[in-house]
This record gives C-alpha cells, sequence and structure tokens, in this order.
C-alpha cells in the first residue's frame, strides 16, 4: 500500500485545515496513509513567462526529486497550470505513477476566495481525481465519477466526489484497495 503525501506548493499561505480534509478524504478512498510534506522548496523554475503560467509536467518532474521519495505525493499549488496543448488543466499526474499535482487556480471561479464552499469541494474532487491516475485509473465515462474529464469548472462541479462502482472495482484490481 503507497502511502499519499500532500505538499503545498503554492505561492500564498497554506490552508492547513484544507490540506487536512483532502488527506482526510485522500485516506477514506484510497484505504492508504496520508500524511502532509512540509518542505520550503518550491518549482518556480517551471514558471513560462509567455504564458505566464506553469508547466505541469515540469511540477511533476521536480515533484519526484524534491519530494519525500517514496510512495505518492500531491503537490497543491495555487499557480496557474499548463501543458503544451491545453490553454489550462486543473491538474496532472503520472498515469501509475508517483506524482500528481492540482491548482487552486481556475477552481476559485465564482468561489468563496477564502477556500471555502465551492473551492474546497473542487479541491477535493481535483485531487481524488489526479490521485487516482497516479493509481493507474484512466478516465471514467461515468459523468458524475471523480474520474470522469473536467474541461471547465462545471464540469467539477458536476462530479461527485467519489469513485463510481466501475472505478472502485478498477481500483481494487489494480490492488490499491479502495472503499
Amino acid at each position: 500500500m503507497s502511502r499519499i503525501f500532500i505538499w503545498w506548493i503554492g505561492e500564498a499561505a497554506a490552508d492547513r485545515a484544507a490540506l487536512e480534509h483532502v488527506a482526510a478524504r485522500l485516506a477514506a478512498a484510497f484505504r492508504a496513509p496520508v500524511a502532509l510534506w512540509e518542505a520550503p522548496e518550491r518549482p518556480r523554475h517551471a514558471y513560462d513567462p509567455r504564458r505566464r503560467q506553469h508547466a505541469s509536467g515540469m511540477i511533476l518532474r521536480w515533484l519526484l526529486e524534491a519530494g519525500p521519495g517514496a510512495g505518492k505525493v500531491l503537490g497543491i499549488t495555487d499557480r496557474d497550470l499548463f501543458i503544451p496543448i491545453l490553454t489550462y488543466v486543473f491538474g496532472e499526474a503520472q498515469l501509475g505513477g508517483s506524482a500528481a499535482v492540482v491548482s487552486t487556480a481556475r477552481l476559485v471561479e465564482r468561489a468563496d476566495a477564502r477556500g471555502g464552499g465551492p473551492l474546497l469541494a473542487r479541491l477535493e474532487k481535483e485531487a481524488l481525481h489526479e490521485v487516482g491516475h497516479a493509481f493507474g485509473l484512466v478516465h471514467c465515462g461515468t459523468p458524475r465519477c471523480v474520474m470522469s474529464r473536467s474541461a471547465a469548472v462545471k464540469d467539477v462541479d458536476a462530479k461527485e466526489p467519489a469513485l463510481c462502482p466501475e472505478c472502485r472495482v478498477r481500483l481494487q484490481e489494480l490492488d490499491v484497495g479502495g472503499p
């Protein structure tokens, strides 16, 4: 069973209550121990001045090098993320790998900027989604499943903060566990 580490890598001060909420949800969903990882380093080299965004792929590689070194690591940031073929992403993960990243930058749309309400629910869903990829789950065709695709905030809002029955079975088949 892989341990999951959550590491705040944003520029603003970390919202510890939000991180602990996400940790509890990840622990329940993946039946894995979850711990907050704290270190002062930040992936500033991932900033692309032309796009005024951070390259999520570079952050994934950095998390593997700078992170705890065992288990899975979820970096959570307040910086806007992109991959070369998309305008933005809410997050990215190595499929079946050790690193994942989620950004709150675009999840704040029409949300309480202090981190409550819709922002916390959106962060929870995107964290579950990206860590699901790290455990080997692919995108799901069930619209309300947390593993379904999200091209816009409305898609995140439409999801449930849980795996559908089919994804739970896939997770068990991947020998991860799950509820």
